[in-house]
């Protein structure tokens, strides 16, 4: 299986990770992520828990801006993102 790679700046070959999913029963709509996210890829909706509760949460506005830096999976408290490589 063939992965997207690219390259540092220094010449080492990286292969980024983009997002894939957000697990919104751990995430508690802070976002944080939203806010590091220099591409716009994510955004707030509301969700309906268990509990029949209206709240705010993160989710993937445009997943075809992600660029897989994972700013976002880093910022997050509560690690409820995802990432996978892009296959080619």
């Amino acid at each position: 299986m063939a992965y997207f790679t690219g390259v540092t700046y220094g010449g080492q070959e990286w292969t980024p990770k983009f997002v894939e999913t957000i697990d919104p029963m751990k995430c508690m709509g802070c976002g944080r992520c939203i806010k590091v996210c220099s591409q716009g890829a994510l955004g707030l909706d509301t969700y309906m828990d268990e509990d029949d509760m209206q709240r705010m949460i993160s989710v993937i506005a445009d997943k075809d801006r992600c660029i897989g830096c994972q700013a976002c999976g880093k910022s997050c408290a509560k690690r409820c993102l995802t990432f996978a490589p892009k296959e080619i």
